[in-house]
């Protein structure tokens, strides 16, 4: 079967079973958290301004910001979908190299960073802080538990990665004075919303190919293949 095929069909079995987890529904904020924290680490690269950043209950978030030169603000515009598919790639590198402990601690870590600096409003400073409160709970006393953890995490920020940026790929297509960064890129560039929607989905799903590759690819791969290299040197 084409991988490309495999990879949207376990995406899409994913998506439906993670809803029978409880409070899964929850978790699903970090995606739109590494989101609008791309958002506004880009601002601060290009020496722009971040005025607040705002989660909410529905998985949507925005973030204010300034920009002196109005041009850097596509750049801006970009990095929220692109941050949020590299970090869900991200996530199952780290697993697949046996550094889940050190994912857990970079999710904490832009939480916090997040918490202190920058998001305002109730639900997101409070989901922020029990967000972190679990994380620290969890790697230091759920030995047990703390790779099921990782990969629930892992699993529903690559669902929700895909899921946001194929939408906005589609509401590109419909309705795209409402598709999100792909209108305000619309709005900054010559190129139509449809071209940057389309761009977001199609990247998502790269990401996430990529990403489940490094998940199910089978232990001793790698290493047989270093160690014909060897033999052949």
């Amino acid at each position: 079967m084409n991988k490309w095929i495999k990879t949207i069909l376990f995406l899409l079995g994913s998506v439906f079973l993670t809803r029978f987890i409880p409070f899964s529904s929850l978790f699903r904020n970090l995606d739109t958290m590494i989101h609008e924290f791309g958002h506004a680490l880009m601002t601060l690269v290009l020496s722009g301004k971040v005025l607040r950043i705002e989660l909410y209950a529905d998985h949507s978030g925005v973030t204010y910001s300034s920009m002196l030169t109005p041009g850097r603000s596509i750049l801006v515009s970009l990095a929220g979908y692109i941050s949020a598919s590299l970090f869900a790639w991200l996530l199952f590198y780290l697993y697949r190299k046996g550094l889940h402990m050190w994912g857990l601690g970079i999710m904490t870590a832009v939480a916090l960073v997040s918490l202190l600096l920058y998001v305002r409003g109730e639900f997101g400073m409070l989901w922020l802080t029990g967000f972190i409160v679990l994380n620290v709970v969890i790697m230091i006393f759920g030995a047990k538990i703390v790779k099921f953890y990782y990969l629930l995490l892992a699993f529903l920020t690559l669902e929700e990665s895909v899921v946001s940026a194929v939408y906005v790929g589609f509401m590109s297509w419909t309705q795209p004075s409402r598709a999100g960064d792909a209108a305000n890129l619309a709005q900054q560039t010559f190129l139509p919303a449809l071209f940057w929607g389309t761009l977001f989905a199609l990247f998502a799903l790269w990401c996430a190919n990529r990403a489940l590759t490094l998940f199910f690819r089978k232990e001793g791969t790698s290493r047989s293949s270093r160690s014909r290299g060897l033999r052949r040197a």
